[in-house]
């Protein structure tokens, strides 16, 4: 076998030993084992980037999705092997994608794993990732428990706003909130500096309780002038198994005298893979509020139409990579098809990622309504927010 530098992510010990004999068995000694997502993000961080992670697909508590989206962002693992009991339908699904999570997958296996068929996936590794290639290394140090607490208790954590235009006119129709973090010796940082941490901390509502609060005051700035807008914030599917954040939202709401119709949330479409049963609540509790709800990077993780039907999401966010490649016949395909079926199901589409005035007459050509980026607007500073609200729009 291959060398390699593999992490194998599993809760139950005797699952995992039994995966590290059969890796051993298999020539792979350079293993690292984690239980959990966060014990597994600082292992990385402490000893380095491996070429495989080798995870449940069933994993709770920072699950593997989380787990798997914050280290490829931090660039710490290189490809993904996925293991669980699969219905026939997922697996299918599953193994006809090209990556998960923004890695590369290289396959699924069903438990108990069988050493013919973890020796037969991993050799797809030497196959698809060339062995001369060095594995990545971390981009930044992730942040140590006591400077994101710091950071937190100072106020350090900004809202930034990227506003969301009507394509034809361009008109604004709503701001996205974005965290940053002005920190005192490093500058403005963006999620991919600190994201990771936070969640393998736990201080995600931390976090978002505080971008609220800045959101909810410069939506009162807003009212005051005159001005309704809709704002948009990132949640974690995981944050609400509790409904404790919900309850936070519906009083700061009533605190600030704003209706709930003002805010959408938005929640990354991968994160939604295996939704359990008290997420979908919080899901209607806060469509019941009055709040809207959006899939986030749609297309980009797993699409389940049934999922979409059933869960009460009023907008889908396409990804911005489809957005990029839209001279291809196959990026216009889903671009196309996503319009309609967003208006099938009675919902809005607003395309990420929206970089040139060429993508734009592209998408409004095509009956795209509503689009983000760089072209239209670049994230800023609330004060900066409010001098530009007020001066003519000037693309690019």
């Amino acid at each position: 076998m291959i060398s390699l530098r593999i992490l194998v992510l599993e809760k139950h010990s005797a699952q995992r030993n039994a995966m590290v004999v059969a890796l051993q068995q298999l020539g792979v000694l350079n293993i690292l084992q984690a239980s959990t997502g966060e014990q597994a993000l600082a292992l990385l961080q402490r000893q380095g980037a491996v070429d495989v992670a080798l995870c449940d697909l069933a994993h709770k508590g920072m699950d593997c999705l989380d787990f798997l989206n914050c280290a490829g962002q931090l660039l710490m693992v290189r490809s993904v092997i996925l293991y669980c009991d699969f219905q026939p339908q997922l697996r299918r699904a599953i193994e006809q994608m090209a990556s998960f999570s923004g890695l590369q997958l290289l396959g699924t296996l069903s438990t108990p794993i069988q050493s013919k068929a973890l020796h037969k996936v991993l050799l797809r590794y030497q196959r698809q990732c060339p062995i001369t290639a060095s594995i990545p290394s971390p981009a930044t140090a992730l942040p140590n428990e006591e400077d994101i607490r710091r950071g937190l208790a100072l106020g350090e954590f900004r809202a930034f706003f990227q506003p969301k235009f009507v394509l034809a006119d361009g008109q604004v129709s709503g701001v996205e909130v974005l965290a940053r973090w002005q920190h005192p010796t490093k500058g403005l940082l963006l999620p991919r500096d600190f994201l990771a941490a936070v969640l393998a901390y736990d201080l995600i509502d931390v976090m978002f309780t505080q971008l609220l609060e800045q959101g909810l005051s410069l939506l009162s700035i807003l009212r005051r002038d005159g001005r309704a807008l809709e704002m948009s914030f990132n949640l974690h599917a995981s944050q609400l198994r509790e409904m404790g954040l919900i309850d936070h939202i519906r009083q700061a709401l009533e605190r600030y005298g704003i209706s709930a119709a003002n805010l959408t949330f938005e929640l990354a479409e991968n994160g939604l893979l295996e939704i359990q049963p008290r997420v979908q609540e919080g899901l209607l509790r806060l469509r019941v509020m009055g709040c809207g709800l959006s899939i986030d990077d749609f297309a980009v993780g797993f699409s389940s139409l049934k999922l979409l039907c059933q869960l009460p999401f009023t907008e889908i966010k396409l990804d911005g990579e489809f957005v990029r490649s839209i001279h291809e016949p196959r990026s216009k395909a889903l671009i196309a098809s996503t319009l309609a079926l967003a208006r099938a199901l009675n919902m809005t589409l607003v395309i990420e990622g929206v970089s040139k005035q060429q993508e734009s007459h592209a998408l409004i050509k095509m009956g795209c309504e509503q689009g983000q980026g760089f072209y239209y607007a670049k994230p800023m500073s609330s004060h900066e927010l409010l001098t530009w609200l007020q001066a003519p729009f000037v693309a690019g």
